[in-house]
C-alpha cells in the first residue's frame, strides 16, 4: 500500500465529503430505491434501475475515499521552516517570463488538485519542474502547450 502524500486542507475536505455521502446522499438513495421497489414490476422500473446506479456510483466514492484517507501522508507544510525551497504543500508566486503574468500556484496530492484554484498536482510538469526550486530562481518547465519560463517571486509555507 503506497502512500499518497496530502495536504492537511486536502484531507479536511476528503473526510467532509465521506461524511455527506454516508450520512445524507446515502439515506436518500436508500430512501428512492424504496420507493422505486413499491411501483412494482423492477425489471422495466427506471426509477429503481437509476437509485440501484447512484448507489453502486456513491458506495465507489466512499471506498474511494475510505482507501485515500487509509493511504494518507499529511503534510503540514505550515509547522515546517520556510527556507525558500519549493516543497510538497507549499504556495509559490511565479511570474511568467514571456507573458509577465503573475500567478500563483499550491503544490498539492492528486485528489486534490484543481487548475481552476490553482492547485496543481505535484507529479504534473509544472510540480516537477517547481518542486526542489528555490525564492528567485529561473525556471524552465517543458508542457503539453510548449516550454513556458517563469520566475519564482515567492515560496509560502501556509
Amino acid at each position: 500500500m503506497e502512500k499518497e502524500p496530502i495536504t492537511t486542507a486536502g484531507l479536511e475536505v476528503l473526510k467532509e465529503e465521506l461524511i455527506f455521502l454516508k450520512e445524507k446522499k446515502r439515506p436518500k438513495i436508500v430512501a428512492a430505491i424504496s420507493e422505486a421497489r413499491s411501483h412494482g414490476d423492477l425489471k422495466e422500473n427506471a426509477e429503481y434501475h437509476a437509485a440501484k446506479e447512484e448507489q453502486s456510483h456513491n458506495e465507489g466514492r466512499i471506498a474511494q475515499i475510505n482507501d485515500i484517507i487509509a493511504r494518507a501522508n499529511v503534510i503540514d507544510v505550515t509547522k515546517m521552516s520556510n527556507d525558500g525551497k519549493v516543497i510538497f504543500g507549499s504556495t509559490i508566486d511565479l511570474e511568467n517570463l514571456d507573458t509577465k503574468e503573475k500567478i500563483t500556484y499550491k503544490i498539492v496530492g492528486r485528489d486534490e488538485a484543481d487548475l481552476q484554484k490553482k492547485l496543481i498536482f505535484f507529479q504534473s510538469p509544472i510540480g516537477k519542474g517547481l518542486i526542489g526550486k528555490n525564492k528567485d530562481d529561473l525556471v524552465e518547465i517543458k508542457t503539453p502547450a510548449g516550454v513556458k519560463n517563469f520566475e519564482i517571486k515567492d515560496v509560502k509555507y501556509v
